[in-house]
C-alpha cells in the first residue's frame, strides 16, 4: 500500500478530505484533514433526486481545491467515494463522467449497505469494542446501520433517512414544530419497520456528524473531564429528556443547547431520526465514534490480507508513536525485557496491590511507550511522553485505559502520583493507592532496565522487603531506586554482582 492515501468521500450534506500516512505495516496516523458543507443533494429530494446546479457547483470546486492540496501532501494513492445524494440521482453519471474528465478524479458511487459496511469496518478496528453493537452513521440522504456480532460484521442495512432528505421533506415547511416532529416521527417508523429484527443490541456506535454533536454537547453539560470525543460512552436513559427536546426546538432556540453552531441547520432532523433508531434496536449506551466511512475505506486496502483486522498485539496508535517517536537505541529484543521485568514485579506486588493484576495490560502499554519522550529531548522526557500519549493514542482504547497509560508516562524517579492532574481525571481512574502502585512499578521498571546492562533478575517480597537479586551490577539505579517514593512503608535491597562472593563471580563452586 502506498505511503500517503488520500481518501476523498462525497456526501449529501458534506465532502471530506483525509490523507494518512502508513509508518509501518500496521502503524498509520492522519496528516491532513478538510472539508466543506458542499451540499450537494441541497434541493434533490423535492426534484426526483436530481442534482441541482447550485449543489453541482460547490461539489465541483470543492473537488478541485481537495485535489491541490493532495498534490501538495505529494498522496501517491487516491480514492474517491461518493453516498446517499449520487446513488439516489439519475443525473449522478453525467457529474461523475464531467468530473473525471475535467478534474482526473474517479468517483465511486457506493450503495447503502457498502457505506454502513465501511464505518463497522472503522468501528470494529479502531474503537474497544468487546461486545455486540450497531453502528448507526447518520448523513444526509440516509442512515446506515451494521451489525458487529462476537468481532465479526454479521450485517448490513440502509434506511432512507437523512438530516437533509427530512430537512426539505418536513422540517422547512410553514408548521409548527409539533406538527412538523408527528408527519417526520410517522416518516422515520414506516421506515424503520423495513430494517431486520436482529438489529439488536445494548450499545450503539454513533458515527457522523449528528452523532458526534450530541456526544460533545453531553460531554460539555457532564462537565467530562477529558478533552476527547472518540470511544465516549454515555447512558441514553440518563441524558434522553435532553435529547428529546432538540427537534422540538425552534432554530433560534437551539443555541440553549450545549451544540456547535455550525450543525443548528440540520441537528433536529438528525437528532429526531438518531433517538427512533436507538429506541428501536433497544440500544442503552452510546460510544462516540471520530471515524467512520473514510477510515474504513482506508483500512479495507491496508488489512486487505489480515481478514480486515489487526493482529491482537499491533494497536496501530501504539504502533505509528513507536514510528515516530521511538529512539533509535531501542533494541526490540531489550524491549521485551523490560515489559517481562514489569510483569514479574506487577506479580510478586499482588499481596499488596491486591488489585488481580487488573491493568496489566495498561502496565505493558505504558512500558512499550516509556521511551518515546526523549525522542524530542531528554530533559523533562517523562512529561513529552504523557502529551505525545495524550494526543495520539486514540485507536482501540476506552478513555479510561488510554488516560492510565498516559499518567505512567508521566511519572518519574521522584514521584508517583502528579496531584493535580489525578484531581482533573479521577473519576477516570483507579483508586489513588493503585494508581500509586502502578506508578511504582513503572518506575522501577524503568530504572532497572535502564541500568541493567543486560543483566537477569529475580525478585521475592517476604517480610515487607523488596529484594532484587541481578547477576551484573546495577550501581547507578542504587541511587535512583533509594530516592523513589513507595505506596507504603517497606525496605527495598538490590543484591547485584558487586555484592555475590568473588567464587560465584568467577563461576568458581564451594
Amino acid at each position: 500500500m502506498p505511503k500517503r492515501t488520500a481518501i476523498i468521500d462525497i456526501g449529501s450534506n458534506s465532502a471530506r478530505l483525509v490523507i494518512y500516512e502508513k509508518t509501518s505495516r500496521y502503524g498509520f496516523h492522519l496528516i491532513c484533514e478538510q472539508k466543506s458543507k458542499v451540499r450537494i443533494g441541497e434541493g434533490a429530494y423535492e426534484k426526483k433526486g436530481y442534482l441541482q446546479p447550485l449543489g453541482i457547483r460547490r461539489a465541483y470546486l470543492t473537488l478541485k481545491s481537495f485535489l491541490y492540496t493532495i498534490d501538495k501532501f505529494q498522496a501517491s494513492k487516491t480514492i474517491c467515494v461518493a453516498t446517499s445524494a449520487l446513488r439516489d440521482a439519475p443525473n449522478a453519471k453525467i457529474f461523475t463522467s464531467w468530473i473525471k474528465k475535467d478534474l482526473n478524479l474517479s468517483i465511486k458511487v457506493i450503495d447503502g449497505k457498502q457505506e454502513a459496511y465501511y464505518g463497522a469496518l472503522a468501528a470494529l478496528n479502531l474503537l474497544p469494542i468487546h461486545e455486540d453493537v450497531v453502528t448507526i452513521d447518520i448523513g444526509g440522504g440516509s442512515s446506515d446501520l451494521a451489525l458487529i456480532r462476537d468481532g465479526s460484521i454479521v450485517d448490513t442495512y440502509s434506511l432512507n433517512l437523512g438530516t437533509v432528505r427530512l430537512k426539505e421533506l418536513f422540517f422547512d415547511k410553514e408548521e409548527k414544530n409539533s406538527l412538523i416532529n408527528k408527519k417526520a416521527k410517522a416518516y422515520i417508523q414506516k421506515e424503520l419497520r423495513g430494517l431486520p429484527s436482529h438489529f439488536k443490541a445494548s450499545l450503539a456506535v454513533g458515527i457522523g456528524g449528528t452523532a458526534r454533536t450530541l456526544s460533545k454537547a453531553i460531554m460539555k453539560r457532564s462537565k467530562y473531564p477529558l478533552d476527547k470525543l472518540h470511544a465516549y460512552t454515555y447512558s441514553i436513559g440518563e441524558h434522553l429528556s435532553y435529547i428529546e427536546k432538540i427537534p422540538l426546538s425552534s432554530a433560534k432556540n437551539l443555541k440553549k443547547f450545549s451544540l456547535k453552531k455550525n450543525r443548528f441547520d440540520t441537528i433536529r432532523e438528525g437528532t429526531l431520526i438518531y433517538t427512533e433508531i436507538l429506541s428501536y434496536i433497544e440500544a442503552e449506551k452510546v460510544m462516540a465514534s471520530e471515524v467512520g466511512v473514510r477510515e474504513g475505506v482506508f483500512l479495507e486496502k491496508l488489512l486487505r490480507k489480515n481478514d480486515y483486522t489487526f493482529p491482537v498485539i499491533a494497536n496501530p496508535s501504539v504502533r505509528s508513536i513507536l514510528d515516530r517517536f521511538k529512539p533509535q537505541i531501542t533494541i526490540e529484543k531489550k524491549r521485551k525485557v523490560k515489559l517481562k521485568l514489569g510483569l514479574q514485579l506487577y506479580d510478586i506486588l499482588q499481596i499488596e496491590i491486591q488489585d488481580d493484576k487488573k491493568f496489566g495490560k495498561e502496565l505493558l502499554w505504558a512500558l512499550n511507550l516509556s521511551s518515546i519522550g526523549k525522542t524530542l529531548t531528554i530533559y523533562k522526557a517523562h512529561q513529552h511522553a504523557f502529551y505525545i500519549a495524550m494526543q495520539e493514542l486514540n485507536y482501540g482504547f476506552t478513555h479510561e485505559e488510554s488516560l492510565l497509560i498516559s499518567l505512567l508516562l508521566r511519572m518519574h524517579s521522584k514521584e508517583l502520583l502528579h496531584k493535580e492532574l489525578y484531581e482533573k481525571y479521577k473519576t477516570l481512574l483507579p483508586k489513588k493507592q493503585t494508581l500509586r502502585w502502578l506508578s511504582f512499578i513503572y518506575t522501577l521498571t524503568v530504572l532497572l532496565h535502564e541500568a541493567s546492562n543486560s543483566a537477569s533478575f529475580s525478585f521475592s517480597f517476604e517480610n515487607r522487603t523488596l529484594t532484587i537479586t541481578a547477576n551484573k551490577p546495577l550501581y547507578l539505579a542504587k541511587e535512583s531506586i533509594k530516592a523513589l517514593e513507595k505506596p507504603v512503608s517497606f525496605a527495598i535491597i538490590i543484591e547485584d554482582e558487586s555484592d555475590l562472593p568473588k567464587s560465584k563471580k568467577l563461576g568458581i563452586r564451594s
